[in-house]
């Protein structure tokens, strides 16, 4: 979806949704109103959100703005660097080559099992007594 230069994306990674506005600008990125620095205080993580930026050489290039809720640091990261990587394929789809091959483009689908009825866990089983 399009608006006045404006490109939205929806990334997801566990139960991480991160809505992600794209524009062309200075390099300015705000997730949840608060900075990069500020909103992931861990440098690996922050790497990990900026990857397909990083491997496109445009991290100065678009200003970002970032919603993102549901599970943890990692997810949220994981969720981010998926729609961040949408929002660049709206922005030019010629970058969907090189993306795809860093293994952004996919949605890393792995998600937590439920547990089964009768069980202690999704496989975790009870202690089984022959007796």
């Amino acid at each position: 979806m399009t608006r006045e230069n404006t490109y939205y994306a929806t990334g997801k990674r566990k139960n991480a949704i991160a809505r992600t506005w794209l524009k062309i600008g200075t390099g300015e990125i705000t997730i949840n109103k608060r900075t990069p620095d500020n909103y992931f205080p861990v440098k690996t993580i922050r790497n990990i959100m900026f990857q397909p930026l990083a491997l496109i050489e445009a991290t100065e290039k678009y200003d970002i703005i970032i919603t993102v809720k549901g599970g943890g640091n990692t997810g949220q990261a994981g969720a981010i660097r998926h729609g961040i990587t949408r929002a660049l394929l709206l922005v030019d789809p010629d970058l969907r080559g090189t993306l795809k091959k860093a293994g952004f483009v996919k949605r890393d689908a792995r998600v937590k099992e439920r547990k089964k009825y009768g069980q202690k866990g999704a496989r975790a089983r009870f202690q089984f007594s022959k007796r």
